[in-house]
């Protein structure tokens, strides 16, 4: 809500099965229950991200009970009015341009590949923006550098200075620790 007050946007690197599902059920609650604006565009920005998301709508028999009502309850617990599901790459470059407030989840995960590093690269160094780190983050990764505060990354091989806040949920990771392995 802060970033969106800001006029940010929320850029979460996000993994394209599983984590970007959850993420996108999360916020379409949080729009239900009143806590986030119903009118936020919320852009998934990855095909593979859109094909897992397709097999999860076609298999609503998989879902937990809370999962199935709140499916029951929207229609589709993966799509709201503001979900925008983003797949040719001139729709992806034209969210650079687009102004105001948005969230953008993105693939890859740990910031090596893919969509993200272009977000990131166009709105790392923009204060009013955040980042959300929402999984596991290998060593010498973009994702670890910025989970850890580097004042400075390189995407593309050019410097970027982190401008953007750097917000890390590790409620998200879905990696054993010591007890559980």
């Amino acid at each position: 809500n802060e970033t969106i007050e800001h006029g940010g946007k929320l850029i979460i690197p996000s993994f394209a099965v599983g984590r970007t599902q959850v993420l996108v059920y999360h916020l379409h609650q949080l729009i239900h229950q009143g806590k986030i604006s119903n009118h936020i565009p919320i852009i998934v920005d990855s095909p593979l991200a859109i094909r897992a998301t397709e097999i999860f709508v076609k298999h609503p028999e998989a879902f937990d009970k809370e999962a199935e009502a709140f499916n029951n309850v929207t229609g589709c617990m993966l799509h709201c009015e503001t979900c925008e599901y983003i797949e040719n790459v001139e729709q992806s470059k034209a969210l650079n341009d687009r102004r105001g407030p948005m969230i953008i989840i993105s693939a890859s995960g740990m910031c090596e590949s893919g969509r993200i590093l272009h977000h990131l690269a166009n709105n790392i160094e923009n204060p009013k923006n955040t980042i959300l780190i929402v999984g596991f983050m290998a060593e010498n990764t973009l994702g670890r550098r910025i989970f850890r505060g580097d004042k400075e990354v390189n995407i593309f091989g050019e410097p970027h200075t982190v401008r953007a806040e750097v917000f890390v949920m590790n409620e998200y990771s879905a990696h054993g620790d010591r007890e559980e392995l």
